[in-house]
């Protein structure tokens, strides 16, 4: 009888002795209330309520398992439903846009090595160490935070905007989509990280590809996930069985055993 409030108790203390946030419910069962019951069941020295204690801790740590178990299946419907068409479609525009960027990038680009022309504060640069020197007379000028669009490159509109977390000037180069480089003190390597991040649309594009693949790999396997059962139902529903046989036998034979 001891033991029965020892275990009582322990149901709401091991649950509220916690790391974890509260809850307004209190449902689970440890590992510390079934050793309470196992010693329950000891004291009374009776071997079926040994074995009716030991079905109730497998029973209980299946039903926790089995819940998991739908807990992760809503949890992938869910993402079926939302997150995977919407993050498919998402990556689709951005491969579109990037395609596009690049087709346009190219109709500007010149077939030979020359420095294709920029527009800096509408003056046209043919010289590269002059408008990357330009660039840096423009970011010494710039007092505040605030984005500012300073010309045209390969069909991309530039502008310069200074981060005060980075200490430095980054610059947007805007198509269908937006691409961010952060520039340094040398006018010709300037040059170069503005080109490096329109010849390198071809990599980006690939990479979102492979991602879109990946994507619709995850729903697919979602799919298949969600239509699996629980692995060890047969086993909750054995064992389900056999607690309810045995309160059954151990309600009758208390009743049995009761002095009239």
């Amino acid at each position: 009888y001891s033991y029965q409030l020892v275990e009582n108790k322990q149901k709401f203390i091991s649950q509220i002795m916690t790391s974890k946030t509260p809850v307004r419910s209190a449902e689970d069962i440890d590992e510390t209330i079934l050793s309470y019951a196992e010693i329950k069941a000891l004291a009374a020295g009776n071997p079926l309520i040994l074995e009716k204690t030991e079905l109730d801790a497998n029973v209980t740590k299946l039903k926790i398992l089995k819940q998991n178990f739908f807990n992760q299946i809503y949890e992938l419907e869910n993402k079926i439903v939302q997150y995977y068409p919407m993050e498919i479609n998402r990556i689709s525009n951005i491969i579109t846009m990037i395609g596009q960027d690049i087709k346009i990038a190219k109709s500007y680009t010149l077939s030979n090595e020359s420095f294709t022309p920029m527009t800096i504060m509408n003056v046209i640069y043919t010289n590269k160490e002059e408008a990357g020197q330009r660039i840096l007379n423009i970011c010494n000028q710039i007092k505040d935070t605030e984005p500012r669009r300073i010309g045209e490159y390969k069909g991309f509109s530039m502008s310069l905007k200074f981060d005060l977390l980075t200490n430095q000037f980054n610059m947007q180069l805007e198509n269908n989509m937006t691409y961010t480089l952060s520039l340094e003190n040398d006018a010709n390597g300037n040059i170069v990280r503005i080109d490096n991040i329109i010849d390198g649309l071809s990599k980006r594009l690939e990479s979102e590809k492979l991602l879109l693949e990946n994507t619709k790999k995850q729903l697919e396997n979602a799919k298949e996930e969600c239509k699996r059962e629980f692995p060890q139902e047969e086993e909750l529903q054995r064992k389900s069985k056999k607690l309810e046989e045995l309160n059954i036998y151990l309600n009758l034979e208390e009743k049995d055993c009761e002095v009239f």
